[in-house]
């Protein structure tokens, strides 16, 4: 178990938290169309109340995702969620809002009222993902940073007055990546695919016919956008120059590197098809009202949510793996080429690293529990009955 496989590993682990986080997104999505889902104020408490019982499952993941970032590669940790602050900020702001708005919708002496809460729900269904995929696309695109860790062994360290290691180029402090079309093009890619998923999830855990109907033609309006643009961004990711570093930790540009990392770990590759047929599978079986179906097995697990959301993870992992793995800079600078981040001059200490792979055994049985739960909650699907109850959003 060398420093170099720890390394790879926790970038696994890592890139497999920000999978499922996009699954989970799903939430946001949903409500993001829950006025034109929910059509009514009961259809809309019904959108509400279904994406209700999952929204701790995405803010924990999103806590879960900076915590493991934190502790495996400290320094992409401070120089992002440190310099970019403002981009991240504004995703924090949102999911705070939302977990405001479910508690206090409904509640007495709310004189704000249910729609300024819906609202805030929209709008964190909005913002929420379309931010989160453009953090990521900084990942392609690279960020505008600059490392100098001489500032470790500066004099004035010793005496409480060192700069940071990092710092942001310029007073932006990461909203200079809306200024990239390419990274605008990804996070609406996210944003649409919250939005798909999140019209599969409502449309299979909501037992009414009129959101079920309607789902089918939203459905529609979100997918076709998210396929012509990330479809785009995947396009210009394979054909574009990438940030790669030698055995030295020398960092250059390498025409057609995120297409040769493909090639060159070919099961990732593989992996990304078989994510990518489950998605356009999930989404074609409700498009066509259920009729489509696998070998003609009439199941809920072969349609809809269930296979678009395994290959949204099975999609995404891979995506972020190729960002990373076969010596690629995962967090490149704009700003100063040789600032870039990569696995080795990022991550923590080896015995830190070491220590934390075996409390990671612990994920397994973590996961085990989310699905007990998630199984649980879900073992009846909601209708207007239950949302009548003290408990309901």
């Amino acid at each position: 178990m060398t420093y170099d496989f720890l390394q790879h590993y926790w970038c696994f682990i890592v890139s497999l938290l920000g999978a499922i986080l996009v699954f989970l997104l799903f939430v946001q999505g949903a409500n993001s169309c829950m006025r034109s889902l929910g059509w009514t104020e009961e259809g809309k408490r019904l959108v509400i109340n279904s994406t209700g019982r999952k929204w701790e499952f995405t803010f924990t993941t999103l806590v879960t995702f900076g915590g493991a970032f934190f502790a495996s590669f400290p320094l992409f940790y401070s120089t992002s969620f440190g310099g970019a602050y403002w981009l991240w900020m504004l995703i924090l702001f949102t999911f705070v809002l939302q977990a405001v708005s479910y508690e206090f919708q409904n509640k007495l002496g709310n004189f704000l009222g249910p729609r300024t809460f819906q609202f805030f729900l929209v709008l964190n269904g909005l913002l929420g993902p379309f931010l989160l995929g453009v953090a990521v696309a900084t990942f392609f695109e690279g960020a505008n940073f600059i490392v100098d860790k001489s500032t470790l062994t500066s004099p004035l360290l010793l005496e409480g007055q060192g700069q940071a290691i990092s710092r942001w180029a310029n007073a932006s402090h990461g909203l200079d990546a809306l200024l990239n079309p390419w990274v605008l093009v990804f996070g609406l890619a996210v944003m649409f695919l919250a939005r798909t998923l999140g019209i599969l999830y409502v449309m299979n855990n909501v037992n009414d016919d009129d959101i079920r109907s309607r789902g089918s033609v939203r459905l529609i309006g979100a997918a076709v956008p998210f396929l012509l643009l990330f479809v785009a961004f995947l396009v210009h990711l394979l054909l574009k120059d990438g940030y790669a570093y030698n055995d030295e930790g020398l960092i250059y540009m390498e025409p057609y590197k995120y297409l040769h990392n493909f090639i060159e770990m070919w099961p990732l590759a593989l992996l990304f098809v078989v994510g990518v047929v489950l998605v356009l599978w999930g989404i074609a079986t409700e498009a066509l009202g259920g009729k489509c179906s696998f070998f003609n097995v009439q199941s809920s697990i072969l349609k809809g949510i269930w296979p678009a959301g395994i290959g949204t993870v099975l999609t995404v992992l891979p995506l972020l793996l190729t960002a990373a793995w076969n010596h690629t800079a995962y967090y490149p600078s704009t700003a100063d080429l040789q600032s870039s981040l990569t696995l080795a001059n990022s991550c923590s200490s080896e015995f830190t690293l070491r220590t934390m792979f075996y409390v990671s055994f612990l994920i397994p049985f973590v996961l085990a529990y989310i699905v007990y739960c998630w199984r649980k909650i879900d073992a009846k699907k909601l209708d207007k009955e239950e949302i009548k109850n003290d408990h309901a959003y």
